[in-house]
């Protein structure tokens, strides 16, 4: 039995997207998802997963850090971004961070089977009139990329939070935590991204942006 996760906060689009696929697909158990925790935590339950259909724009996942942070969480499993930000650039990002496929959001449901069956069958996909426009990601930003994937999902939200704009003591309202834990979270942040400020975070990490 194959088993595919569709993880998309939008309740229609998922629907409808798992009704299209249920209609066409035989042998498939769905799984839902709507932010980047239940996707973790569904991936975690099921490690038998045989892909993951990534929304980019969930809650939780702040432009690429979602997909950054399924691919370390699960790198045994593949994954195909479905995001409606289908510039060259983000399609070059997503594949270099290791997506299997992007797939438009206003792909047809044909060429959706068709993309789901390659990544199934071990191939890659980027779509066909983008193609030549894909370009090299800098291997900095890779590099960038790997260090944020390594972080802790405790310094994870610590880091989206402070993307937000928000102080040490909001974070620890936020989170339900102390301001020294905040502190002692922000301090690993700079260490891992071998920065020395909270404003050298934000720079560094401004380049995992969507475009």
């Amino acid at each position: 039995m194959i088993k595919i996760l569709i993880a998309d906060d939008h309740p229609l689009y998922r629907e409808a997207l798992l009704y299209a696929l249920q209609m066409r697909l035989d042998k498939v158990k769905f799984l839902e998802s709507d932010s980047l925790d239940s996707v973790l935590t569904a991936a975690k339950k099921n490690r038998n997963l045989n892909l993951i259909l990534l929304d980019l724009s969930m809650p939780g996942c702040d432009d690429y850090f979602g997909l950054l942070k399924v691919i370390e969480t699960c790198p045994d499993i593949p994954i195909a971004v479905i995001s409606a930000y289908d510039s060259a650039e983000n399609i070059s990002q997503v594949m270099a961070f290791g997506a299997k496929a992007f797939i438009p959001k206003s792909t047809s449901t044909d060429e959706l089977i068709d993309v789901i069956q390659k990544v199934l069958d071990g191939e890659t996909w980027t779509p066909p009139e983008v193609t030549d426009a894909l370009e090299s990601v800098n291997d900095n930003i890779i590099e960038i990329a790997k260090q944020v994937a390594q972080l802790t999902p405790k310094q994870f939200n610590v880091l989206r939070l402070l993307r937000e704009g928000m102080m040490n003591k909001q974070i620890a309202a936020q989170l339900n935590v102390t301001e020294a834990t905040v502190k002692a979270h922000i301090g690993a942040i700079l260490k891992q991204l071998d920065v020395k400020s909270r404003t050298q975070i934000l720079l560094k990490t401004e380049k995992l942006q969507l475009n």
